[in-house]
């Protein structure tokens, strides 16, 4: 129950970030534990898939360091979602608080 309820805000969180500056997998597990999500890689994974399947993420790759390093951005679609999330944060916000 309590992993379901916070897996709506680790996606927000995600869509968040990647909206600023591509992200990439170790980086964005390190800010989710910031917040107290501390996810393993076998969770924070397939859930940076999904966001990709759904359209709501594109990556890429990159070489740095001699290792290859994926970044995730957020496309159009999860640009969108993401503003529409935002709206209906604050009005829960509003309400609850």
């Amino acid at each position: 129950m309590v992993r379901d309820f916070f897996l709506g805000f680790i996606k927000v969180h995600i869509l968040h970030h990647a909206a600023q500056v591509p992200i990439y997998g170790l980086w964005i597990k390190d800010e989710l534990a910031h917040h107290g999500y501390n996810l393993s890689p076998g969770t924070l994974y397939p859930i940076l898939h999904s966001l990709e399947e759904q359209g709501l993420l594109k990556s890429y790759s990159e070489t740095v360091d001699g290792k290859v390093r994926k970044y995730y951005e957020t496309t159009p679609k999860g640009t969108n979602v993401l503003t529409g999330a935002k709206g209906k944060i604050k009005e829960l916000l509003d309400e609850v608080m």
